[in-house]
């Protein structure tokens, strides 16, 4: 038992002032005057331990929606867990997203994936992505160029690191906006197609 003697001085149990390191600072902190009883216990009282929590690249899953409008086909899958791809999930996002002209199959850039769900989460999206062009084979590509100067001769739709994209809810141009704002890659409008190009490429604009 501990008793407090006059002028505050802390007591054994027998009578005699406390040990020395009594009337010592505590942790560092310097008091003014002699300990009290409060503060002799507080010292003698061991740290609760550290609660280790999930880092939240350990925490995360990133999901992404798609809506096809040439096929119809709709996936929404969880791409990524803890930070690592799901390959099943990428599959179904590499059919669904494939050269539906010619049914040929690539794979689509992860970075890309991740570029669209950030996308969708800036803007507050719940719906998938409506999507008018994802993979293109070369051949695709070169029968779209000769019809229209606005489609490049090495587009990275045939790398698997482009898409053309709608958002349902969400003003085209907000669209554009919040992509340009992320500095990602690349990011081309087209108002009268009414669709936003996104890439995994350089940081550029048009």
């Amino acid at each position: 038992m501990i008793r407090v003697g006059a002028g505050g001085a802390a007591l054994g149990a027998v009578g005699a002032l406390a040990p020395a390191w009594a009337n010592t600072p505590v942790s560092g902190v310097t008091h003014a005057g002699p300990l009290t009883i409060d503060d002799i216990l507080a010292a003698q009282t061991p740290a609760a331990p550290a609660v280790v929590r999930p880092t939240l690249t350990q925490a995360a899953v990133r999901r992404i929606a798609f809506l096809n409008l040439h096929t119809d086909e709709r996936c929404s899958v969880v791409y990524r867990e803890n930070g690592a791809c799901v390959p099943g999930a990428l599959a179904e996002v590499n059919k669904v997203l494939r050269d539906f002209r010619t049914g040929e199959v690539h794979p689509i850039d992860p970075n890309l994936l991740d570029l669209l769900a950030d996308l969708s989460t800036r803007m507050d999206a719940t719906g998938p992505f409506h999507v008018i062009s994802g993979y293109r084979s070369p051949k695709t590509n070169a029968a779209l160029h000769e019809n229209s100067g606005g489609v490049a001769t090495k587009s990275l739709h045939m790398q698997g690191k482009a898409i053309d994209i709608r958002l349902p809810g969400r003003r085209l141009a907000a669209v554009r906006d919040t992509a340009l704002a992320m500095s990602r890659g690349g990011v081309g409008y087209y108002a009268r197609s009414d669709f936003v190009h996104v890439d995994t490429g350089r940081v550029r604009r048009w």
